[in-house]
């Protein structure tokens, strides 16, 4: 794996002379940010991508530059696809399992960040039901559909470090909810559910990662006051400061598509697999630490391959389905 890249890299540094032409490839959350630039960057390089998002009509508008930018027989498809209602969910996958056509790289892209306390249509608290659930009906449904040489990319967040998952509690219903605990538990669990998934799948071929893209200004903070983000990006430079780390920068939305599709196409699977990436690079195990460190490993409790198979378990209960 080049060692040049890092956090400053870009898709287009990472992509640099790799062919995509003939990949199918399924990006959730193509309606802004990173969604649609790792739509655009993989659709430039000759891969057909699907993107999927709950509002086509933002979507539509949000990705005529991955159409005008898309060479080498790459392109763009739409699919509606609301992660916060198990109905459409479903039926998104359906209708991708009876066109039949398989993927070699699905990156689970969508979600929403640090929301006041709600329930999706099904009941679930927003963030892990969004975050977390709706992915996990999603790509088991299309389980059958990767291709052997396959891969799952699931967007976390350094956030994870906020909390581990709550298995007795995943919905609030007997603790205080708190906006970025809940965003914790529910990137934590995009982690297990990488683990998983890959442990799973592994010996037919299909691996799975999960990965941090960085500190992006993206619509995934919309619900946070700017007083708010102030006083987050504070405390991390107070942190930073204190441990003699550089001052927090934004990355740009190439530079944080960039982990995404390097950890889908260009790093080797077997080092990805099963893991945690950032910077692209696989990111270092850290015990304890500065949950706000913006950068600086994953927690094991994130990694455990026995806490991902308990999350499966609890998820399929969740949603009252069984995936083998």
């Amino acid at each position: 794996m080049p060692a040049s890249f890092g956090a400053t890299s870009t898709t287009e540094d990472v992509l640099s002379g790799v062919d995509l032409k003939g990949k199918r490839v399924l990006v959730t959350g193509v309606s802004a940010g990173l969604g649609v630039e790792t739509a655009r960057a993989l659709a430039a390089h000759g891969a057909q991508v699907v993107g999927a998002a709950r509002d086509l009509a933002k979507a539509k508008t949000a990705t005529a530059q991955v159409l005008a930018d898309a060479a080498n027989g790459g392109g763009l498809e739409l699919v509606e696809l609301d992660l916060a209602d198990l109905r459409s969910v479903r039926a998104c996958a359906d209708a991708l399992l009876a066109d039949g056509r398989p993927f070699d790289l699905v990156i689970a892209n969508a979600g929403v960040m640090a929301t006041p306390f709600g329930k999706t249509t099904d009941g679930f608290e927003t963030q892990f039901g969004t975050n977390h659930l709706g992915h996990f009906v999603f790509v088991n449904r299309i389980a059958s559909l990767f291709a052997p040489g396959s891969r799952l990319v699931n967007l976390s967040s350094s956030g994870h470090r906020f909390s581990d998952v709550d298995l007795e509690d995943p919905n609030f219903d007997h603790t205080d909810y708190a906006e970025f605990v809940a965003y914790g538990r529910s990137k934590t669990a995009n982690i297990l559910f990488a683990v998983e998934f890959d442990r799973r799948h592994k010996a037919r071929g299909v691996r799975a990662t999960a990965v941090h893209p960085g500190g992006i200004q993206t619509e995934l903070g919309r619900y946070m006051t700017h007083e708010v983000m102030q006083g987050l990006i504070e405390s991390i430079n107070a942190t930073n400061a204190a441990s003699g780390q550089p001052a927090f920068e934004w990355k740009t939305v190439p530079q944080g598509a960039a982990t995404s599709v390097w950890a889908g196409v260009v790093a080797p699977a077997d080092a990805v697999g099963g893991l945690y990436c950032e910077d692209c690079h696989v990111a270092e195990v850290v015990e304890g630490g500065d949950m706000l460190a913006v950068r600086g490993g994953v927690r094991p409790y994130a990694l455990d391959p026995e806490h991902a198979k308990a999350l499966w378990a609890k998820s399929e209960e969740m949603v009252g389905e069984r995936f083998a």
